[in-house]
């Protein structure tokens, strides 16, 4: 959605959606923790793709059944906080970009590969004995 108010409007979903989603109940959903990365709506508010990273013991099957499962409360919970003439049907995507990024910062730790900084720290305290 482009513009101005979509930006506004996929704001408002995002922080909506965060609110109810760690109220949930279903076990499916619990384990971890549920971040929301984005959400984008259509221009016509019918459809909302809803990117989601997951934290902590899931199972990335169960983890989308569960979500799918409970879209229908998530949906109608959106319905009563916004105030929007159509609310649109959520879509879940599972992001792993964040723990993807993770996994490559800890290999790169891993090498033993010194920054620019440590070195200038290093040559500095030569320079004082």
């Amino acid at each position: 959605m482009a513009g101005n108010r979509g930006a506004r409007i996929n704001e408002e979903i995002m922080r909506c959606l965060s609110e109810v989603i760690p109220t949930l109940k279903d076990p499916r959903l619990s384990g971890g923790m549920l971040s929301i990365l984005r959400c984008e709506a259509t221009p016509d508010l019918k459809w909302c793709k809803v990117y989601i990273s997951a934290f902590g013991d899931y199972d990335q099957k169960e983890l989308k059944k569960g979500l799918k499962s409970v879209s229908g409360f998530l949906r109608r919970e959106l319905a009563h906080r916004m105030n929007l003439r159509y609310t649109p049907e959520l879509v879940f995507v599972l992001d792993d970009s964040i723990s993807y990024g993770a996994h490559i910062s800890k290999l790169i730790n891993e090498l033993g590969i010194k920054h620019d900084e440590d070195e200038a720290e290093e040559e500095e305290d030569d320079d004082i004995f």
